[in-house]
Protein backbone atom coordinates (compact mmCIF):
# COMPACT_ATOMS: atom_id res chain seq x y z
CA UNK A 1 0.00 0.00 0.00
CA UNK A 2 1.46 3.36 -1.11
CA UNK A 3 1.71 6.04 1.57
CA UNK A 4 0.77 9.58 0.54
CA UNK A 5 1.23 12.68 2.70
CA UNK A 6 -1.06 15.67 2.09
CA UNK A 7 -0.19 19.16 3.28
CA UNK A 8 -3.43 20.93 4.21
CA UNK A 9 -7.03 19.82 4.70
CA UNK A 10 -8.43 22.42 2.33
CA UNK A 11 -10.99 21.39 -0.25
CA UNK A 12 -8.37 20.54 -2.90
CA UNK A 13 -6.37 18.42 -0.46
CA UNK A 14 -9.47 16.63 0.83
CA UNK A 15 -10.69 16.00 -2.72
CA UNK A 16 -7.39 14.36 -3.71
CA UNK A 17 -7.07 12.49 -0.41
CA UNK A 18 -10.56 10.97 -0.56
CA UNK A 19 -10.03 9.77 -4.13
CA UNK A 20 -6.72 8.12 -3.29
CA UNK A 21 -7.85 6.60 0.02
CA UNK A 22 -10.93 5.23 -1.73
CA UNK A 23 -8.81 3.17 -4.16
CA UNK A 24 -6.44 1.74 -1.60
CA UNK A 25 -3.72 4.29 -0.87
CA UNK A 26 -2.72 5.06 2.73
CA UNK A 27 -3.23 8.81 3.03
CA UNK A 28 -2.43 11.12 5.92
CA UNK A 29 -3.23 14.84 6.01
CA UNK A 30 -1.26 17.37 8.06
CA UNK A 31 -3.32 20.52 8.73
CA UNK A 32 -2.06 23.69 10.45
CA UNK A 33 -5.50 24.62 11.84
CA UNK A 34 -7.67 22.72 14.31
CA UNK A 35 -10.47 22.06 11.79
CA UNK A 36 -10.65 21.07 8.12
CA UNK A 37 -11.56 23.26 5.17
CA UNK A 38 -8.80 25.85 4.81
CA UNK A 39 -10.55 29.10 3.86
CA UNK A 40 -13.82 27.14 4.04
CA UNK A 41 -13.62 27.82 7.77
CA UNK A 42 -16.21 28.47 10.50
CA UNK A 43 -16.57 31.46 12.80
CA UNK A 44 -18.93 31.32 15.79
CA UNK A 45 -19.69 33.88 18.48
CA UNK A 46 -22.68 34.85 20.64
CA UNK A 47 -24.85 32.21 19.01
CA UNK A 48 -24.08 33.34 15.45
CA UNK A 49 -22.45 31.07 12.85
CA UNK A 50 -20.60 32.21 9.75
CA UNK A 51 -18.59 30.72 6.93
CA UNK A 52 -15.27 32.57 6.87
CA UNK A 53 -14.63 32.23 3.13
CA UNK A 54 -16.81 30.80 0.33
CA UNK A 55 -20.58 30.97 0.79
CA UNK A 56 -22.30 30.31 -2.54
CA UNK A 57 -22.87 26.80 -3.93
CA UNK A 58 -22.70 26.38 -7.70
CA UNK A 59 -22.44 23.16 -9.72
CA UNK A 60 -23.97 20.97 -6.97
CA UNK A 61 -23.23 17.80 -8.95
CA UNK A 62 -19.50 18.27 -8.24
CA UNK A 63 -20.17 18.59 -4.51
CA UNK A 64 -22.20 15.38 -4.65
CA UNK A 65 -19.70 13.46 -6.77
CA UNK A 66 -17.04 13.20 -4.06
CA UNK A 67 -19.47 11.22 -1.87
CA UNK A 68 -20.91 9.19 -4.73
CA UNK A 69 -17.52 7.83 -5.80
CA UNK A 70 -17.22 6.31 -2.32
CA UNK A 71 -20.66 4.70 -2.60
CA UNK A 72 -22.30 7.19 -0.24
CA UNK A 73 -25.57 9.10 -0.56
CA UNK A 74 -24.62 12.81 -0.60
CA UNK A 75 -27.93 13.74 1.03
CA UNK A 76 -26.75 11.94 4.18
CA UNK A 77 -23.74 14.26 4.35
CA UNK A 78 -24.56 17.59 2.68
CA UNK A 79 -28.34 18.23 2.51
CA UNK A 80 -28.81 21.03 -0.03
CA UNK A 81 -31.68 23.30 -0.97
CA UNK A 82 -32.06 25.40 -4.08
CA UNK A 83 -32.37 29.14 -3.50
CA UNK A 84 -35.10 31.19 -5.14
CA UNK A 85 -34.28 33.93 -5.77
CA UNK A 86 -30.64 33.05 -6.34
CA UNK A 87 -29.69 36.55 -5.26
CA UNK A 88 -30.68 40.21 -5.35
CA UNK A 89 -28.67 42.87 -7.18
CA UNK A 90 -28.73 46.59 -6.42
CA UNK A 91 -26.93 49.34 -8.26
CA UNK A 92 -25.76 52.04 -5.86
CA UNK A 93 -27.44 54.95 -7.62
CA UNK A 94 -30.11 57.43 -6.53
CA UNK A 95 -32.66 55.95 -6.60
CA UNK A 96 -31.34 52.40 -6.27
CA UNK A 97 -31.84 50.13 -9.25
CA UNK A 98 -32.96 46.67 -8.15
CA UNK A 99 -33.09 43.21 -9.78
CA UNK A 100 -34.17 39.88 -8.33
CA UNK A 101 -32.46 36.98 -10.08
CA UNK A 102 -33.76 33.43 -10.20
CA UNK A 103 -33.00 30.74 -12.73
CA UNK A 104 -36.66 30.55 -13.76
CA UNK A 105 -36.67 31.17 -17.50
CA UNK A 106 -39.90 33.17 -17.53
CA UNK A 107 -38.66 35.52 -14.80
CA UNK A 108 -35.29 35.95 -16.50
CA UNK A 109 -36.94 36.56 -19.86
CA UNK A 110 -39.09 39.32 -18.37
CA UNK A 111 -36.07 41.08 -16.84
CA UNK A 112 -34.20 41.16 -20.15
CA UNK A 113 -37.22 41.80 -22.41
CA UNK A 114 -38.30 44.74 -20.23
CA UNK A 115 -35.02 46.34 -21.28
CA UNK A 116 -35.92 45.86 -24.96
CA UNK A 117 -35.98 42.97 -27.42
CA UNK A 118 -32.34 43.56 -28.34
CA UNK A 119 -31.38 42.64 -24.77
CA UNK A 120 -33.59 39.55 -24.58
CA UNK A 121 -32.31 38.30 -27.95
CA UNK A 122 -28.76 39.02 -26.86
CA UNK A 123 -29.32 37.15 -23.60
CA UNK A 124 -30.30 33.97 -25.44
CA UNK A 125 -27.40 34.40 -27.88
CA UNK A 126 -25.03 34.80 -24.92
CA UNK A 127 -26.33 31.64 -23.23
CA UNK A 128 -26.05 29.65 -26.45
CA UNK A 129 -22.54 30.91 -27.21
CA UNK A 130 -21.10 30.52 -23.72
CA UNK A 131 -22.72 27.10 -23.20
CA UNK A 132 -20.97 25.77 -26.31
CA UNK A 133 -17.68 27.16 -25.05
CA UNK A 134 -18.34 25.72 -21.59
CA UNK A 135 -18.75 22.23 -23.08
CA UNK A 136 -15.43 22.60 -24.91
CA UNK A 137 -13.69 23.92 -21.78
CA UNK A 138 -15.11 21.12 -19.63
CA UNK A 139 -14.03 18.36 -21.99
CA UNK A 140 -10.65 19.66 -23.12
CA UNK A 141 -9.34 22.05 -20.44
CA UNK A 142 -11.03 22.17 -17.01
CA UNK A 143 -10.91 18.41 -16.47
CA UNK A 144 -7.50 17.72 -18.03
CA UNK A 145 -3.94 18.23 -16.78
CA UNK A 146 -1.19 19.80 -18.88
CA UNK A 147 1.81 17.89 -17.61
CA UNK A 148 3.89 18.54 -20.72
CA UNK A 149 3.88 21.27 -23.35
CA UNK A 150 2.77 18.69 -25.90
CA UNK A 151 -0.43 18.17 -23.91
CA UNK A 152 -1.47 21.65 -25.01
CA UNK A 153 0.56 22.28 -28.14
CA UNK A 154 -1.03 19.70 -30.38
CA UNK A 155 -3.54 20.20 -33.24
CA UNK A 156 -6.60 18.90 -31.36
CA UNK A 157 -6.15 21.01 -28.24
CA UNK A 158 -5.09 24.13 -30.15
CA UNK A 159 -8.14 23.81 -32.41
CA UNK A 160 -10.42 23.61 -29.37
CA UNK A 161 -8.56 26.48 -27.69
CA UNK A 162 -9.40 28.69 -30.68
CA UNK A 163 -13.07 27.75 -30.25
CA UNK A 164 -12.98 29.18 -26.73
CA UNK A 165 -12.44 32.71 -28.13
CA UNK A 166 -10.62 33.78 -24.97
CA UNK A 167 -9.07 36.97 -26.32
CA UNK A 168 -11.98 39.21 -25.31
CA UNK A 169 -12.35 40.21 -21.67
CA UNK A 170 -15.48 39.19 -19.78
CA UNK A 171 -17.08 42.64 -19.97
CA UNK A 172 -16.15 43.11 -23.65
CA UNK A 173 -17.83 39.84 -24.56
CA UNK A 174 -20.96 40.63 -22.55
CA UNK A 175 -21.32 44.06 -24.17
CA UNK A 176 -21.36 42.44 -27.62
CA UNK A 177 -24.46 40.46 -26.68
CA UNK A 178 -26.32 42.71 -24.23
CA UNK A 179 -26.38 46.50 -24.78
CA UNK A 180 -27.91 47.45 -21.41
CA UNK A 181 -25.15 48.47 -18.97
CA UNK A 182 -26.91 47.18 -15.85
CA UNK A 183 -27.45 43.75 -17.36
CA UNK A 184 -23.86 43.62 -18.64
CA UNK A 185 -22.39 44.44 -15.26
CA UNK A 186 -24.82 42.24 -13.34
CA UNK A 187 -23.48 39.23 -15.24
CA UNK A 188 -19.82 40.01 -15.95
CA UNK A 189 -18.80 41.47 -12.56
CA UNK A 190 -18.91 38.01 -11.01
CA UNK A 191 -15.38 37.29 -12.21
CA UNK A 192 -14.40 39.27 -9.09
CA UNK A 193 -15.39 36.25 -7.04
CA UNK A 194 -12.60 34.21 -8.58
CA UNK A 195 -10.29 37.17 -8.01
CA UNK A 196 -9.97 38.83 -11.41
CA UNK A 197 -11.48 42.00 -12.86
CA UNK A 198 -14.08 41.49 -15.65
CA UNK A 199 -11.96 43.96 -17.61
CA UNK A 200 -8.97 41.60 -17.46
CA UNK A 201 -10.46 38.15 -17.00
CA UNK A 202 -10.85 36.13 -20.21
CA UNK A 203 -14.37 36.10 -21.62
CA UNK A 204 -14.60 32.37 -20.91
CA UNK A 205 -15.24 33.27 -17.27
CA UNK A 206 -18.69 34.41 -18.30
CA UNK A 207 -19.49 30.75 -17.75
CA UNK A 208 -19.93 31.71 -14.07
CA UNK A 209 -23.31 33.47 -14.45
CA UNK A 210 -24.28 30.87 -17.06
CA UNK A 211 -23.75 28.07 -14.54
CA UNK A 212 -25.90 29.94 -12.01
CA UNK A 213 -28.65 30.55 -14.54
CA UNK A 214 -28.72 26.98 -15.88
CA UNK A 215 -28.04 24.97 -12.71
CA UNK A 216 -29.16 27.29 -9.93
CA UNK A 217 -27.58 28.52 -6.69
CA UNK A 218 -27.80 26.20 -3.70
CA UNK A 219 -27.30 26.26 0.05
CA UNK A 220 -25.86 23.48 2.21
CA UNK A 221 -27.55 23.17 5.59
CA UNK A 222 -25.18 24.60 8.19
CA UNK A 223 -23.27 26.57 5.55
CA UNK A 224 -20.22 25.70 3.48
CA UNK A 225 -18.28 24.53 6.53
CA UNK A 226 -20.60 21.52 6.50
CA UNK A 227 -19.00 20.51 3.20
CA UNK A 228 -15.53 20.67 4.74
CA UNK A 229 -16.42 18.70 7.86
CA UNK A 230 -18.34 16.07 5.91
CA UNK A 231 -15.51 15.58 3.43
CA UNK A 232 -13.18 15.11 6.41
CA UNK A 233 -15.68 12.67 7.94
CA UNK A 234 -15.85 10.66 4.70
CA UNK A 235 -12.06 10.58 4.43
CA UNK A 236 -11.76 9.22 7.98
CA UNK A 237 -14.54 6.69 7.36
CA UNK A 238 -12.46 5.38 4.46
CA UNK A 239 -9.49 4.92 6.81
CA UNK A 240 -7.64 8.15 6.22
CA UNK A 241 -5.96 10.08 9.02
CA UNK A 242 -5.97 13.85 9.62
CA UNK A 243 -3.40 15.39 11.97
CA UNK A 244 -4.76 18.77 13.13
CA UNK A 245 -2.77 21.65 14.60
CA UNK A 246 0.30 20.31 12.77
CA UNK A 247 1.76 22.97 10.45
CA UNK A 248 4.23 21.65 7.90
CA UNK A 249 7.60 23.41 8.02
CA UNK A 250 9.29 21.95 4.96
CA UNK A 251 8.84 19.63 2.03
CA UNK A 252 11.92 17.41 2.29
CA UNK A 253 13.66 16.73 -1.00
CA UNK A 254 16.90 15.12 -2.16
CA UNK A 255 18.31 14.82 -5.67
CA UNK A 256 15.11 16.33 -7.12
CA UNK A 257 12.95 13.69 -5.40
CA UNK A 258 10.51 14.22 -2.57
CA UNK A 259 11.36 12.39 0.64
CA UNK A 260 8.59 13.56 2.96
CA UNK A 261 7.72 16.52 5.15
CA UNK A 262 8.99 18.15 8.32
CA UNK A 263 6.50 18.81 11.15
CA UNK A 264 7.60 20.25 14.52
CA UNK A 265 11.18 19.37 13.64
CA UNK A 266 10.30 15.74 12.96
CA UNK A 267 10.77 14.14 9.55
CA UNK A 268 7.79 12.15 8.25
CA UNK A 269 8.88 10.13 5.25
CA UNK A 270 7.03 9.26 2.06
CA UNK A 271 7.85 9.06 -1.63
CA UNK A 272 4.63 10.94 -2.46
CA UNK A 273 3.57 14.35 -1.16
CA UNK A 274 0.53 16.38 -2.21
CA UNK A 275 0.77 20.07 -1.34
CA UNK A 276 -2.56 21.83 -0.79
CA UNK A 277 -0.84 24.88 0.68
CA UNK A 278 -1.13 27.89 -1.63
CA UNK A 279 1.27 27.20 -4.51
CA UNK A 280 3.23 30.52 -4.33
CA UNK A 281 3.56 30.18 -0.54
CA UNK A 282 4.82 26.61 -0.91
CA UNK A 283 7.41 27.57 -3.49
CA UNK A 284 8.62 30.45 -1.31
CA UNK A 285 8.58 28.81 2.10
CA UNK A 286 8.21 25.01 2.01
CA UNK A 287 10.66 23.96 -0.72
CA UNK A 288 14.27 24.81 0.16
CA UNK A 289 16.12 23.27 -2.80
CA UNK A 290 16.05 25.71 -5.72
CA UNK A 291 16.46 22.84 -8.19
CA UNK A 292 13.08 21.47 -7.06
CA UNK A 293 11.34 24.77 -7.74
CA UNK A 294 11.94 24.61 -11.47
CA UNK A 295 11.04 27.94 -13.07
CA UNK A 296 9.17 29.07 -9.95
CA UNK A 297 12.03 30.80 -8.14
CA UNK A 298 11.39 33.78 -5.87
CA UNK A 299 11.66 36.30 -8.69
CA UNK A 300 9.12 34.41 -10.80
CA UNK A 301 6.69 34.07 -7.86
CA UNK A 302 6.90 37.79 -7.09
CA UNK A 303 6.36 38.75 -10.73
CA UNK A 304 3.13 36.80 -11.14
CA UNK A 305 -0.33 38.38 -11.12
CA UNK A 306 -2.32 37.86 -7.94
CA UNK A 307 -6.04 37.94 -7.31
CA UNK A 308 -7.75 40.59 -5.28
CA UNK A 309 -8.29 39.97 -1.61
CA UNK A 310 -11.33 40.39 0.63
CA UNK A 311 -12.28 42.33 3.72
CA UNK A 312 -15.10 40.46 5.43
CA UNK A 313 -17.23 41.67 8.32
CA UNK A 314 -19.22 39.18 10.37
CA UNK A 315 -22.09 40.88 12.18
CA UNK A 316 -24.62 39.69 14.68
CA UNK A 317 -27.69 41.80 13.86
CA UNK A 318 -30.88 42.39 15.82
CA UNK A 319 -34.03 41.34 13.96
CA UNK A 320 -34.82 39.12 10.98
CA UNK A 321 -35.01 40.21 7.36
CA UNK A 322 -37.17 37.84 5.29
CA UNK A 323 -37.50 40.45 2.52
CA UNK A 324 -33.77 40.13 1.80
CA UNK A 325 -32.32 37.26 -0.22
CA UNK A 326 -29.68 34.96 1.25
CA UNK A 327 -27.25 36.61 -1.21
CA UNK A 328 -27.31 40.31 -2.16
CA UNK A 329 -24.84 42.22 -4.35
CA UNK A 330 -24.64 46.02 -4.31
CA UNK A 331 -22.64 47.21 -7.31
CA UNK A 332 -20.85 50.55 -7.16
CA UNK A 333 -22.37 53.26 -9.32
CA UNK A 334 -18.91 53.86 -10.81
CA UNK A 335 -17.88 50.23 -11.21
CA UNK A 336 -14.96 51.09 -13.49
CA UNK A 337 -13.33 53.23 -10.80
CA UNK A 338 -14.10 50.59 -8.18
CA UNK A 339 -12.33 47.90 -10.22
CA UNK A 340 -9.31 50.10 -10.92
CA UNK A 341 -8.82 50.79 -7.22
CA UNK A 342 -9.08 47.12 -6.28
CA UNK A 343 -6.20 46.20 -8.54
CA UNK A 344 -4.02 49.33 -8.47
CA UNK A 345 -4.06 49.42 -4.67
CA UNK A 346 -5.56 52.87 -4.12
CA UNK A 347 -8.14 53.30 -1.39
CA UNK A 348 -11.59 52.49 -2.79
CA UNK A 349 -13.88 55.51 -2.76
CA UNK A 350 -17.07 53.57 -3.49
CA UNK A 351 -16.80 49.82 -2.98
CA UNK A 352 -19.11 47.16 -4.31
CA UNK A 353 -20.29 44.89 -1.52
CA UNK A 354 -21.70 41.40 -1.15
CA UNK A 355 -24.09 40.62 1.70
CA UNK A 356 -24.77 37.02 2.70
CA UNK A 357 -27.39 36.25 5.34
CA UNK A 358 -26.94 32.53 6.12
CA UNK A 359 -29.66 32.66 8.77
CA UNK A 360 -32.20 33.45 6.03
CA UNK A 361 -31.43 30.04 4.51
CA UNK A 362 -30.82 28.20 7.80
CA UNK A 363 -32.33 29.92 10.88
CA UNK A 364 -30.16 27.78 13.18
CA UNK A 365 -27.17 29.94 12.17
CA UNK A 366 -28.38 32.83 14.36
CA UNK A 367 -30.16 33.11 17.72
CA UNK A 368 -33.94 33.41 17.60
CA UNK A 369 -35.01 36.91 16.57
CA UNK A 370 -31.53 37.76 15.24
CA UNK A 371 -29.62 37.45 11.97
CA UNK A 372 -26.06 36.63 10.94
CA UNK A 373 -24.69 39.06 8.34
CA UNK A 374 -21.56 38.29 6.28
CA UNK A 375 -20.43 41.42 4.43
CA UNK A 376 -17.60 41.10 1.88
CA UNK A 377 -15.75 43.88 0.09
CA UNK A 378 -13.32 42.96 -2.73
CA UNK A 379 -10.09 44.84 -1.93
CA UNK A 380 -6.41 44.90 -2.89
CA UNK A 381 -4.00 42.24 -1.67
CA UNK A 382 -1.45 43.13 1.00
CA UNK A 383 1.38 43.96 -1.42
CA UNK A 384 -0.74 45.91 -3.90
CA UNK A 385 -2.45 48.03 -1.21
CA UNK A 386 -1.13 51.59 -1.06
CA UNK A 387 -2.29 51.78 2.55
CA UNK A 388 -1.88 49.81 5.76
CA UNK A 389 -4.38 47.23 6.94
CA UNK A 390 -4.80 48.90 10.32
CA UNK A 391 -7.80 49.94 12.41
CA UNK A 392 -8.17 53.18 10.46
CA UNK A 393 -8.51 51.28 7.17
CA UNK A 394 -10.94 48.75 8.62
CA UNK A 395 -13.12 51.51 10.10
CA UNK A 396 -13.07 53.41 6.80
CA UNK A 397 -14.39 50.40 4.88
CA UNK A 398 -16.81 49.51 7.66
CA UNK A 399 -18.42 52.94 7.35
CA UNK A 400 -18.52 52.62 3.56
CA UNK A 401 -20.21 49.21 3.83
CA UNK A 402 -22.82 50.29 6.38
CA UNK A 403 -23.61 53.49 4.48
CA UNK A 404 -24.13 51.43 1.33
CA UNK A 405 -26.36 48.85 3.00
CA UNK A 406 -28.44 51.47 4.79
CA UNK A 407 -29.69 52.60 1.38
CA UNK A 408 -31.55 49.29 1.10
CA UNK A 409 -35.16 49.72 2.28
CA UNK A 410 -34.91 46.90 4.83
CA UNK A 411 -31.67 48.17 6.39
CA UNK A 412 -32.23 51.88 7.00
CA UNK A 413 -30.97 51.76 10.59
CA UNK A 414 -28.46 48.93 10.26
CA UNK A 415 -25.68 50.56 12.31
CA UNK A 416 -27.97 50.65 15.36
CA UNK A 417 -28.80 46.95 15.02
CA UNK A 418 -25.29 45.50 14.83
CA UNK A 419 -24.81 43.90 18.25
CA UNK A 420 -21.54 42.00 17.70
CA UNK A 421 -18.74 41.99 15.14
CA UNK A 422 -15.67 40.18 13.93
CA UNK A 423 -13.72 40.74 10.72
CA UNK A 424 -11.08 39.22 8.45
CA UNK A 425 -8.62 41.42 6.57
CA UNK A 426 -6.21 40.42 3.77
CA UNK A 427 -3.54 40.01 6.46
CA UNK A 428 -5.78 37.55 8.29
CA UNK A 429 -6.19 35.46 5.14
CA UNK A 430 -2.40 35.54 4.75
CA UNK A 431 -1.67 34.58 8.36
CA UNK A 432 -4.48 32.10 8.99
CA UNK A 433 -4.44 30.24 5.68
CA UNK A 434 -1.02 31.00 4.16
CA UNK A 435 -2.68 32.84 1.28
CA UNK A 436 0.36 34.40 -0.41
CA UNK A 437 0.15 38.23 -0.25
CA UNK A 438 -3.30 37.74 1.28
CA UNK A 439 -4.66 37.13 -2.24
CA UNK A 440 -7.81 35.24 -1.29
CA UNK A 441 -8.21 33.47 -4.63
CA UNK A 442 -4.54 32.78 -5.33
CA UNK A 443 -3.03 33.52 -8.72
CA UNK A 444 -5.23 35.56 -11.04
CA UNK A 445 -6.82 33.43 -13.80
CA UNK A 446 -5.61 35.71 -16.57
CA UNK A 447 -5.03 34.38 -20.06
CA UNK A 448 -1.30 34.10 -19.36
CA UNK A 449 -1.93 32.24 -16.08
CA UNK A 450 -4.52 29.72 -17.27
CA UNK A 451 -4.49 26.15 -18.57
CA UNK A 452 -0.94 25.07 -19.53
CA UNK A 453 0.47 28.43 -18.35
CA UNK A 454 -0.78 27.87 -14.80
CA UNK A 455 1.04 25.78 -12.21
CA UNK A 456 0.09 22.12 -12.68
CA UNK A 457 -0.69 19.19 -10.39
CA UNK A 458 2.45 17.25 -11.35
CA UNK A 459 5.73 18.88 -10.33
CA UNK A 460 8.19 18.12 -13.13
CA UNK A 461 11.17 19.48 -11.19
CA UNK A 462 10.72 17.19 -8.18
CA UNK A 463 9.66 13.57 -8.52
CA UNK A 464 6.83 12.49 -6.23
CA UNK A 465 5.55 16.03 -5.53
CA UNK A 466 2.06 17.17 -6.56
CA UNK A 467 -0.03 20.30 -6.06
CA UNK A 468 -3.69 21.15 -5.71
CA UNK A 469 -5.60 24.32 -4.82
CA UNK A 470 -6.83 27.59 -6.27
CA UNK A 471 -3.40 28.69 -7.60
CA UNK A 472 -3.02 25.50 -9.64
CA UNK A 473 -4.83 24.40 -12.79
CA UNK A 474 -7.79 24.68 -13.37
CA UNK A 475 -8.17 27.61 -10.92
CA UNK A 476 -10.25 29.17 -8.15
CA UNK A 477 -13.81 28.60 -6.97
CA UNK A 478 -14.90 25.64 -4.83
CA UNK A 479 -16.07 23.29 -7.64
CA UNK A 480 -12.97 24.08 -9.69
CA UNK A 481 -10.64 23.51 -6.72
CA UNK A 482 -12.36 20.16 -6.15
CA UNK A 483 -11.60 19.40 -9.79
CA UNK A 484 -7.99 20.38 -9.08
CA UNK A 485 -7.93 17.69 -6.37
CA UNK A 486 -9.35 15.16 -8.81
CA UNK A 487 -6.69 15.96 -11.42
CA UNK A 488 -4.01 15.76 -8.72
CA UNK A 489 -5.11 12.27 -7.63
CA UNK A 490 -5.23 11.12 -11.26
CA UNK A 491 -1.74 12.43 -11.96
CA UNK A 492 -0.31 10.63 -8.93
CA UNK A 493 -2.05 7.40 -9.92
CA UNK A 494 -0.68 7.74 -13.44
CA UNK A 495 2.84 7.77 -12.02
CA UNK A 496 2.28 4.97 -9.52
CA UNK A 497 0.01 2.65 -11.48
CA UNK A 498 1.02 3.52 -15.02
CA UNK A 499 -2.52 3.98 -16.30
CA UNK A 500 -4.32 7.17 -17.38
CA UNK A 501 -7.35 7.73 -15.10
CA UNK A 502 -8.39 11.07 -16.60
Amino acid sequence: MKRVLVIGAGIGGLSAAIRLQNVGYQVEIYEKNTVPGGKMHRLEFEGHSFDVGPTLVMMPSIYREIFEIAGRNPDDYIPMSKLNPMYHVYFNSSPLRFYSLSNDLEELHNIFENKGFVNSRGFYDYLSSIYKRYQIALEHFITRPFRHRRDFYNPKVLWNALKLKTFDSADQMMSKFIPDKDLQQMLSFQTLYIGVSPKKGPSLYNIIPMIELLYGVWFIKGGMFTMATQMAKLFEELGGVIHYDMPVEEIITKNKKVKGISVSGKEILSDYVICNADFPYAMKHLIRDDACKGKYDSAKIDAMDYSCSCLVFYWGVEGVYPELAAHTFVIANDLDSNLESIFDGSKIKEPSVYLHIPSNADPSMAPEGKSSFYLLIPVSDVVASQYEWDDETVNYYREQAISTLEKLPALKNLRDKISSERYFTPRDFMNSFNAYRGATFGLQPTLMQSNHLRSQAKCLSCEGLYFTGSSTHPGAGVPIVMQSGKICAQELRLDVEGADFS
